[in-house]
């Protein structure tokens, strides 16, 4: 559980982040295109960490790896709080990213090797709490800002992280690690199951960034009251946080090749609906189904390349599965925003769905191959 609560606090620094971008604009007179590119740079960083790094923590590593990025993660936290000026926001984001992509892979291969026989629960249980940091930190911001101005949540998240730390510290898992690991995690994609679930990963978190970036701009066309928009932010991290653990639990039962195409692809009709609701109402009342659907199924992605990977690279699969997925959120937002203002709302949604069937198809298609749902095979 300490665990997936230096998980719940590396999101939740992101969470604050998110949410005091117009602080920074209105205090210190930095630009909207900057403080998006500052934004872009931390996700720039955490994919480099996770495809580059995350090997190390395969090698016996894992808690060094993972400590060194709670440190890293901490400090860009506080150089954000306390930051005034373009470079040194900056540098706080690159550093804050930096940690956070050296944390998560070999956070989730001390879970995996910790106990393998409820993989799918702890899984499931970081997602959940993943989910809940992030939720969390807009609502820290609203809290502490007012009052105690820009730095105090950024010190109270650094601080919540650095008092795990010695707790994760004197927690015992044995992870004697892997001698000859590949400097990279691409030779991973050698395997057709690993590729498989990698494509799940993808097509999933092209739909999170396509509902990112039409959700709010979409409403507010249509002419949707703001706690319609509001609301349904809400709607969909609630049952993530409740249903995760379970869900994770459910995927690595059934099977998370099983259970994940089904998922994506009832996710995949909900963001074809989206295209198609004449009015906010409408949406929310889709997107109510949607969350549900997401909150018992989203888990399957990381369950499976868990159950796919050899012992030895679970870090490094975790990495590169997360480099990829959030490089492709940033794609698919970018994609979705230049197709609803050239081609319409119902096009933007229709390109995502029809992406996420093709690739629900590829995983379906290579799964079928073996009846096993895992085996890490060429």
């Amino acid at each position: 559980m300490t665990l997936a609560l230096l998980g719940a606090f590396s999101a939740m620094g992101y969470g604050v982040m998110f949410t005091v971008l117009d602080d920074y604009r209105d205090e210190f007179g930095i630009p909207a295109a900057q403080l998006g590119f500052i934004v872009g740079l931390g996700f720039v960083a955490a994919f480099v960490a996770q495809v580059v790094l995350a090997p190390i923590a395969d090698r016996g590593h894992a808690r060094r790896l993972m400590v060194v990025g709670v440190i890293i993660d901490v400090i860009g936290l506080l150089v954000l709080g306390f930051g005034t000026t373009i470079w040194v926001l900056i540098l706080g984001r690159a550093l804050s990213g930096l940690g956070a992509g050296m944390t998560m892979p070999a956070l989730r291969r001390l879970v995996i090797v910790g106990d393998p026989d409820r993989l799918g629960d702890n899984l499931g249980l970081l997602l959940a709490c993943d989910v809940a940091g992030f939720a969390a930190g807009p609502l820290l911001s609203a809290l502490l800002v007012g009052p105690f101005g820009l730095p105090a949540p950024y010190i109270v998240v650094a601080v919540a992280a650095s008092v795990c730390l010695p707790i994760v510290l004197r927690q015992r898992v044995h992870d004697p690690g892997v001698e000859a690991v590949s400097a990279t995690s691409f030779d991973l994609l050698q395997s057709r199951h690993f590729r498989a679930a990698v494509s799940m990963g993808v097509a999933m978190w092209m739909m999170i960034g396509t509902f990112d970036a039409l959700w709010v701009v979409v409403l507010d066309d249509l002419g949707a009251d703001e706690w319609i928009a509001n609301i349904g932010i809400t709607v969909f991290v609630v049952p993530l946080i409740i249903l995760g653990e379970r869900g994770g639990r459910l995927a690595q039962r059934l099977g998370p090749f099983r259970l994940g195409p089904i998922g994506l692809g009832i996710g995949a009709v909900a963001m074809f609906a989206y295209g198609l609701m004449p009015t906010g109402i409408a949406m929310l009342a889709v997107g109510v189904v949607h969350a549900i659907n997401d909150g018992i199924t989203v888990s399957s992605t990381s369950v499976a390349v868990g159950l796919v990977t050899p012992e030895g690279r679970h870090a490094s699969a975790q990495g590169l599965l997360g480099g990829i997925q959030t490089l492709m959120a940033g794609v698919a937002a970018v994609v979705a925003g230049v197709v609803y203002d050239t081609a319409g709302r119902t096009t933007a949604y229709a390109v995502c769905s029809v992406v996420m069937l093709v690739l629900i198809g590829y995983t379906v298609s290579v799964t079928r191959l073996r009846p096993a749902d895992g085996g890490f095979s060429g």
